[in-house]
C-alpha cells in the first residue's frame, strides 16, 4: 500500500512540475508576446507631464495660469502623511509590501470575471494603475485580459526600476481628479482652495475615495456619491490602522465643505492676461505655453487691478442709470417650467458679501418691495434700491424675472439681504494705467466685462480723442518757442474746403468767442478756436511729427480737424503719449511681461524698460504745469478733490460719442475711455469731465490710498517762475488775486 502511495505521489508530483512548467512557459510566451509592444520604462526618466503655465503679477500673486492639464509636481515630502494613508487605504493597502501585482486582488478577479453576468473591477494595484495612466497608448483602458496582462509586465517592470516612493509619488502627480485637475496638489486647490499639506483628514480622505470616479463622484456633481466614497475612505484608514475607528467615526459625521472653484477661478485682469496669453503664444507657441509649465511675471499691480475693476464697473452702472431703466435681462423663468427654488447660477456658487452684484430670482411682487432669491440667501428690495428708477415695483419686474442686484447689506446668520435692482449697462468703458518711469503697465480694463466681450478697448479700439488730442498740438507750440503766456484770439474763423467743399468753420463747445486768450486759458478751457489756430499756425505736418514722437502710431491725417481730436488713437497710446509729460520728456514702451522662465528654472526672456528720447525735458515740464492748470481751474477741476498733485485733460467728441480722461501724477499715468463700440452718441452731456473723469478720480482714490510720500514734480534747472496775471499773461505782483506762479523755459519769460 505504501509502494502504491509513493508511486501515485510521484507521479503526482511529475505531473505538478509539469504544470508548473507548463504555466511558467505559458507565462513566459505570453510575456514575451507582449513585451515588444510595450514601451521602454528608462522613459518615465524624463517624466514631464503637462504643467500648468502660471502667470505673476507684481507681488508674486498668480493672475492667471494656462494648461491642458491642471496639475501641479509635488516631491513625496510635501504629500502629507494624512494624504499618503488615505490614499494608500483607499485603492491599495499592501502597496509598500508587493513587488507591482497582488496575487489575491488577481485571484478575486479572475473568479469574478468567471462568474456569469460580473465584471471584475477595482482590483488594480496601485502601480498597475499607474501604469495604465502612463502609458494609456500602450496599455490602453480597455477591459480585457490582454489590457491586464500588458499592465502587469509594465507595472513589474516599474517596480523593478523604481523605489516605492518615487512610484507613490509619480502616481499622486499622474492621476485625474476631475475638472481638469491633476495630481493632488490641483486636487486640493481645486475641491478646497487650498495646499495639499494644508488638508484635514476628511478632506485627505474624500480626495483618496473619488480617485477611481472623479467627476462622477465629484462634490460639485454628485454630493451623496463623494460623501459614500469619503466615508469608505475612512473606513479603510481604519481597517488599515492608520487611525482609530472613534476618529474615523467623528469624522465621518464632518459635512463635506468645498472652498475650490469647479471652473478656472476668473482672473483678476482677463484683459491683460490675454495681452500675455497672445505675446506668450506667438513666441513660444501653444504646446510650451499649455503644457510645459512657464512662470511668466508680469507688471501687473493686483490691487491697482481690483481698483481699476471696480471704477470701470461702478462708473457704467451710474452712467448707465442715468440713461433710464431697460427692462430685466431675462423675464419670467416660471413660464419654462422651472421650479423657482432649484433654479441656478453659476455665481451663486462663488461667496456673496455685501456690495457685490448678483443674479437674483424675483420671488414676489409688493407695492413697496420686491421680494428676491440668490441661492441661499434670501431677501428683498426696499424703496431705496429702486428709487432711481423712478417706478413702482409692478412696473419693474414680475415673479420669476431674473435681474441683477446689489447686496447692501447681508445677515449670514439668517441668510437674508437688502438689495438695490442694478441693470447692466449697455456702455462700455476701458482704462490703462502706466508707470512713467519703466513703461510697467499696471491696470489694464479692456471693457465692462471680458465674458460679456473679449474685444480689448484698451488697446485694440481706434477711437476719435477728442480734446485729448490738443496737448499735443501746444507740445508742438511751446517746442517751436510758444509759452502759456502767449496769445492767442478766440475768433470766429473759416478755411477753404477742398474742391467742391465748403468752407472749413470750427466753433466753441458753448458757441461763444472770448476774443484774445492766453495758451494757458485755451488749454485749461479747452477752446476750440485757439488750438485750430495754433495747428494752422505750426503746420499741421509738424504737428504730427510731435504726435508721432510722443508715441501715437495710429493713422494721422493732416488736417486741420486733427488739432480738436478727429484722428483716432487708442487708449494705450494716448497714455502712454501723456506719460512722457511727468517723465522728463522720455517716452517708454508699455511693458507687460518681465521674465519668463522654464519648468527648470532657465529664463527664456526678460525684458527691461525701453525709453525713447520724445521731447526737450523743459517742455515736458512747461506741459506738466499747464495741465496742472486744467485741474485746478479748467474743465478737470472736481479732480482737485483728490488733494494729490495731478494733471490732465478731458476730451470730448463731436455728439458725444467719446469721453475721455488722460491724467498724471509723478509716478503713474492713466487713461480712461467711456464709449459705445459703435460710433454713437452716449448722451447729451456725457462730457469727458461727466463720464470719463468720475471713473478716473474712482481709481485713483485707491491708488494714492493711505500714501504719505506725496510726491512732487520737479523742474528741470533751466525752467523760471514769474508771477503773471492769469488772464493776459503780462507779469504781475504775487499779490495780485489773479496772479499765478508761470512756469518759462529760460529766456522766454516776459519781463516787466
Amino acid at each position: 500500500m505504501t509502494h502504491v502511495v509513493v508511486k501515485i505521489a510521484r507521479h503526482a508530483g511529475i505531473v505538478a512540475l509539469f504544470l508548473v512548467a507548463a504555466m511558467l512557459g505559458t507565462v513566459s510566451g505570453v510575456f514575451f508576446a507582449y513585451s515588444g509592444d510595450l514601451p521602454e520604462i528608462s522613459a518615465i526618466d524624463e517624466y514631464a507631464p503637462s504643467i500648468i503655465t502660471r502667470v505673476h503679477g507684481t507681488g508674486g500673486e498668480v493672475i492667471g495660469e494656462f494648461a491642458v492639464e491642471r496639475r501641479v509636481l509635488l516631491e513625496y515630502a510635501q504629500i502629507p502623511e494624512v494624504l499618503r494613508n488615505a490614499i494608500v487605504a483607499a485603492e491599495d493597502s499592501s502597496f509598500f509590501e508587493h513587488a507591482g501585482l497582488s496575487v489575491s486582488r488577481m485571484l478575486l478577479a479572475l473568479a469574478k470575471d468567471l462568474m456569469p453576468g460580473t465584471r471584475a473591477a477595482g482590483r488594480s494595484t496601485l502601480t498597475q494603475q499607474l501604469a495604465r495612466h502612463l502609458f494609456p497608448q500602450s496599455v490602453g483602458f480597455e477591459r480585457t485580459w490582454e489590457r491586464k496582462i500588458k499592465e502587469a509586465i509594465v507595472a513589474i517592470q516599474i517596480e523593478k526600476r523604481f523605489t516605492k516612493q518615487e512610484i507613490f509619488t509619480l502616481y499622486c502627480n499622474q492621476m485625474y481628479f476631475g475638472h481638469g485637475a491633476y495630481g493632488v496638489e490641483a486636487a486640493s486647490r481645486l475641491y478646497f482652495g487650498k495646499p495639499a499639506k494644508a488638508l484635514t483628514l476628511e478632506e485627505a480622505a474624500l480626495i483618496a475615495g473619488i480617485l477611481q470616479g472623479n467627476v462622477r463622484q465629484s462634490p460639485y456633481v454628485n454630493m451623496a456619491a463623494a460623501l459614500r466614497r469619503r466615508n469608505y475612505a475612512l473606513d479603510r484608514m481604519a481597517a488599515a490602522g492608520f487611525i482609530p475607528a472613534s476618529t474615523a467615526e467623528a469624522a465621518k459625521q464632518k459635512p463635506i465643505e468645498v472652498r475650490g472653484e469647479p471652473n478656472q477661478t476668473p482672473s483678476v485682469g482677463p484683459y491683460f492676461l490675454e495681452e500675455v496669453r497672445k505675446h506668450l503664444e506667438a513666441r513660444y507657441g501653444s504646446k510650451q505655453l499649455y503644457e510645459h509649465g512657464l512662470t511668466v511675471q508680469t507688471s501687473l499691480d493686483p490691487r491697482l487691478q481690483r481698483a481699476a475693476n471696480r471704477a470701470i464697473e461702478e462708473g457704467l452702472r451710474r452712467l448707465d442709470k442715468r440713461r433710464g431703466y431697460r427692462s430685466v435681462k431675462r423675464r419670467n423663468l416660471v413660464a419654462e417650467r422651472i421650479p423657482l427654488e432649484k433654479h441656478r447660477e453659476a455665481r451663486w456658487d462663488r461667496p456673496i458679501v455685501e456690495g457685490v452684484v448678483v443674479p437674483a430670482i424675483v420671488t414676489a411682487v409688493e407695492p413697496t418691495r420686491i421680494a428676491i432669491q440668490a441661492g441661499k440667501l434670501t431677501g428683498a428690495i426696499d424703496r431705496e434700491g429702486f428709487a432711481w428708477t423712478s417706478r413702482r415695483p409692478a412696473d419693474l419686474v414680475a415673479r420669476g424675472d431674473l435681474v441683477d442686484v446689489r447686496v447692501r447689506t447681508l445677515d449670514a446668520a439668517k441668510q437674508t439681504i437688502v438689495a438695490s435692482l442694478e441693470q447692466t449697462p449697455m456702455l462700455e468703458g476701458a482704462l490703462f494705467a502706466i508707470e512713467n518711469r519703466t513703461g510697467h503697465v499696471l491696470a489694464m480694463v479692456g471693457g465692462f466685462n471680458f465674458g460679456r466681450s473679449k474685444f480689448n478697448r484698451a488697446t485694440q479700439a481706434l477711437r476719435q480723442v477728442g480734446s485729448g488730442f490738443k496737448p499735443i498740438v501746444y507740445t508742438a507750440a511751446i517746442d517751436r518757442g510758444y509759452t502759456p503766456a502767449s496769445i492767442i484770439v478766440d475768433a470766429p474763423v473759416s478755411y477753404p474746403g477742398g474742391a467742391g467743399q465748403r468752407p472749413y468753420t470750427p466753433g466753441n463747445y458753448d458757441r461763444e468767442f472770448w476774443g484774445p486768450v492766453t495758451l494757458r486759458r485755451a488749454l485749461e478751457q479747452s477752446r476750440n478756436i485757439p488750438a485750430i489756430k495754433m495747428m494752422d499756425e505750426l503746420g499741421p505736418k509738424q504737428v504730427i511729427t510731435y504726435a508721432r514722437r510722443l508715441g501715437l502710431t495710429s493713422p494721422i491725417p493732416p488736417y486741420l480737424p486733427v488739432a480738436l481730436g478727429a484722428a483716432e488713437a487708442t487708449l494705450q497710446e494716448m497714455t502712454t503719449a501723456f506719460a512722457v509729460f511727468p517723465n522728463q520728456g522720455v517716452r517708454m514702451t508699455p511693458l507687460d511681461v518681465l521674465r519668463v522662465t522654464d519648468r527648470d528654472g532657465n529664463v527664456l526672456e526678460e525684458n527691461r524698460p525701453e525709453p525713447h528720447d520724445a521731447i526737450r525735458a523743459d517742455t515736458a515740464f512747461v506741459m506738466t504745469n499747464l495741465l496742472r492748470g486744467v485741474v485746478l481751474r479748467g474743465t478737470a477741476a472736481r479732480a482737485q478733490s483728490l488733494d494729490w498733485p495731478i494733471a490732465g485733460k478731458t476730451g470730448t467728441t463731436d455728439d458725444y460719442t467719446d469721453a475721455w480722461f488722460l491724467g498724471f501724477d509723478p509716478d503713474i499715468t492713466v487713461g480712461v475711455w467711456v464709449g459705445h463700440d459703435q460710433k454713437k452718441p452716449i448722451g447729451p452731456g456725457f462730457t469727458g469731465t461727466e463720464a470719463a473723469l468720475p471713473i478716473w478720480i474712482d481709481f485713483m482714490k485707491d491708488y494714492i490710498g493711505t500714501r504719505t510720500d506725496r510726491p512732487t514734480f520737479d523742474p528741470p534747472g533751466n525752467i523760471v517762475f514769474v508771477s503773471v496775471d492769469r488772464s493776459t499773461g503780462s507779469p504781475s505782483d504775487p499779490s495780485n488775486p489773479s496772479a499765478i506762479s508761470e512756469a518759462f523755459i529760460s529766456g522766454t519769460q516776459p519781463v516787466r
